[in-house]
């Protein structure tokens, strides 16, 4: 009897939590948590202004255009989408195709075409439904994904960390200009440490490692990233004053275009598209690309967010698609870079606290507000300091627990997430995902391969069990196990859990039916469809 009651309060008190879940998250509206969303935001401005300014330049476009993407990022695709933490701008991923776009077609106002079509392509792909290739990606290829932009994060911020700002902020391409690559960099970084950034990044560190092991991490409106903006600021500031000796240069600090006439300045950095560029073959095949590479990043990017949110909400992703193609849309229209969901801003975005849209939203804000009011004083900020952040939002994508939990798995979930991180580490993120899909897809060929059928023996009689569905990839498996079998004993091809059955098995079964007839051996076939019930042969 007491088993009884216990079961009942334990299912009680199951019970009672789900539905406590499920207030919490019908609680997570984008006004309801401003209090989180509104610090998170102003955090993951703060990373996002060097990476926009960063991606720009090295896509060989105006600055502008990348602090315009970054606020079309975050004030018009957050309105669209219904991902809750995924933060979108101008992506370090797209930084080759944008500079082959330019130099190819000539001109910037040209290419802003392309971004339009890449848009529109984006919104087509959204209607028809197209979101569902994400659900393809196995997870061990989004988790190798995670990892990898991690590693990426650590190695690329680290030189920056210790005061070697030679590369842009925010670049993650493994070859750097001039042959050098990102070990190589690190080396390099070593024999020019600032010391001054070299004492800011580790008491950044420090007190975001204390940050989490404390109270203080309860205070929602004070992040430990924006506590180490200011303390690093700060720092640099009396440095400035005390020992200048050793204070950071302004080649070491955020670099943003400082206004001299107010916002008049800015808005004569908007372009217009070259109308006349939608006439021109080139365009499209461009902006095709766009679209194509945009939307499979802008997936896997809010995919794997959705692993990392907290609360587990699921984002639509054909919905994502609609947005990412009018963010798209409008930032070629006004002069802007391609954008997508980024992970290394929605990554920051988690670790700052940020609960909902909102923070995306207020993200947009802050740039929209910096970019004409205080770029004077957000030059102030040390690289070192928002290098810091970063370091820390890479060490929780690629902690040692996933490499050990994922080894636990098996080596088939194993080998595609270990790929995919060396693969994405040293060429880019597509190319890596590609070559983890292909490892991945051969373990499931593999594993068709030894679970489809089951052979034994029953009485005199083999017995070949066809566990599952089956198609062209069993064929080599099913035709290895019908060869092996004695000639002298009776066969029974057992398919009832078969629902399912390419034409190419059903001709090998056939094909082996008919010779076994003619050597007189004995086949049964059990629960076919009609095509097989009819051809029952028996010597």
């Amino acid at each position: 009897m007491s088993k009884f009651y216990t079961c009942r309060l334990a299912a009680y008190i199951i019970a009672n939590q789900l539905i406590i879940m499920e207030k919490e998250k019908q609680q997570l509206n984008i006004f309801s948590n401003i209090k989180y969303d509104l610090p998170s935001g102003l955090v993951v401005f703060l990373v996002a202004l060097p990476l926009c300014l960063g991606i720009a330049l090295a896509s060989g476009a105006p600055l502008f255009s990348g602090i315009l993407a970054g606020i079309i990022g975050g004030l018009i695709i957050p309105i669209i989408s219904r991902s809750s933490l995924s933060v979108s701008g101008p992506a370090a991923g797209l930084t080759a195709i944008v500079l082959a776009g330019i130099e190819k077609l000539g001109s910037f106002e040209i290419f802003l075409a392309a971004v339009m079509i890449g848009g529109l392509i984006q919104i087509i792909l959204g209607l028809i439904r197209a979101g569902s290739i994400a659900y393809f990606f196995p997870s061990s290829i989004i988790k190798g994904m995670l990892a990898a932009i991690g590693l990426i994060l650590i190695l690329k911020q680290l030189p920056h960390a210790i005061g070697y700002d030679v590369e842009q902020f925010g670049l993650q391409d493994f070859i750097v200009d001039g042959g050098r690559n990102t070990f190589s960099m690190l080396g390099e970084a070593l024999s020019h440490i600032e010391v001054a950034a070299l004492i800011i990044s580790a008491i950044s560190i420090a007190i975001m490692i204390m940050w989490e092991k404390t109270r203080l991490k309860n205070i929602a409106i004070l992040p430990a990233a924006l506590v180490v903006v200011i303390v690093g600021t700060l720092l640099n500031i009396l440095f400035q004053s005390l020992y200048p000796e050793i204070a950071l240069a302004q080649k070491h600090l955020v670099n943003l275009p400082v206004p001299q006439n107010g916002p008049a300045d800015f808005l004569k950095e908007l372009r217009m598209p070259n109308w006349n560029g939608f006439k021109m073959k080139e365009v499209w095949i461009v902006g095709l690309t766009i679209g194509i590479v945009a939307s499979i990043e802008s997936l896997l990017s809010v995919e794997a967010v959705d692993q990392l949110d907290p609360y587990k909400r699921k984002s639509p992703l054909n919905r994502e698609l609609l947005a990412q193609g009018a963010g798209n849309l409008i930032s070629g229209l006004f002069g802007g870079l391609p954008v997508t969901a980024v992970i290394v801003r929605s990554s920051a975005n988690i670790a700052a606290g940020g609960r909902t849209r909102m923070a995306a939203i207020m993200h947009g804000v802050f740039l929209a507000l910096a970019v004409v009011f205080i770029s004077r004083f957000l030059n102030y900020i040390p690289l070192a300091s928002l290098a810091a952040v970063l370091l820390m939002v890479g060490y929780k994508l690629t902690k040692p627990t996933l490499y050990v939990s994922m080894r636990k798995e098996g080596w088939p979930q194993f080998l595609p997430f270990i790929i995919t991180v060396v693969a994405i580490l040293l060429t880019d993120l597509l190319i890596g995902i590609s070559i983890g899909l292909v490892i991945g897809v051969f373990f499931v060929i593999r594993t068709n391969f030894h679970s489809a059928f089951k052979v034994k023996k029953e009485e005199d009689k083999y017995v070949v069990k066809f566990r599952k569905d089956v198609s062209f990839i069993n064929k080599a498996s099913l035709v290895q196990i019908l060869n092996r079998l004695p000639e002298e004993n009776a066969v029974v091809i057992d398919c009832r859990r078969c629902e399912f059955m390419d034409h190419d098995i059903r001709e090998i079964i056939d094909n082996y039916a008919i010779e076994w007839q003619g050597n007189g051996k004995e086949v049964e076939l059990r629960r076919l469809n009609d095509h097989y019930i009819k051809k029952t042969f028996a010597h």
